[in-house]
């Protein structure tokens, strides 16, 4: 699995992706399935690590309100390329929430759905297909730059100068 963040593929991750019954590590980061953070959440009021959550496709956010700030790191997994759900979580917690940490994509993540995720608020993609690792190696992705509706990761762009203040640049952003 490759790790794509801030435009480049990152060899090291210090997160710890979790599953239900593994043990919790004494330090470092770590994220843990939706699950097991809400039915753990008093337990780790006291850990001084960074923390995430694994978000499957079609849970939601239910229960995480009142955490959203806390967490560092949320992982949205895609099963399938046609499962979509997460799109909206992604736009919910960085629109809705205001979330300002890592939002990360994992599971089925082609090239195809790059510009979208981007869109939705997603800054770093765990990619597993070797076309798309590839692609993007080679710089063989290219990606919109100039967008007309504002989206998620479009706040801190400056409007295009012309007279249209609905026109975003996202110009060397990936």
């Amino acid at each position: 699995m490759a790790l794509y963040r801030n435009g480049s593929f990152v060899a090291d991750d210090p997160w710890r992706i979790l599953g239900a019954d593994e043990a919790l590590p004494a330090e470092g980061p770590v994220a843990l399935p939706k699950a097991r953070f809400i039915a753990e959440r008093d337990g780790l009021a006291g850990r001084n690590a960074p923390l995430g959550v694994v978000i499957e496709a079609g849970e939601g956010l239910d229960g995480l309100e009142d955490d959203i700030d806390r967490l560092s790191l949320v992982v949205l997994t895609f099963p399938k390329y046609t499962d979509g759900r997460n799109y909206s979580t992604a736009r919910i917690l960085r629109e809705r929430f205001g979330y300002r940490g890592e939002l990360r994509a994992t599971g089925n993540v082609l090239r195809d759905q790059l510009r979208f995720m981007l869109r939705c608020g997603f800054d770093a993609l765990e990619i597993t297909h070797e076309g798309t690792i590839a692609a993007l190696s080679d710089g063989r992705i290219n990606l919109v730059s100039l967008h007309y509706q504002p989206a998620s990761r479009d706040e801190a762009a400056p409007p295009v100068a012309g007279g249209h203040p609905w026109r975003r640049s996202s110009a060397g952003r990936l």
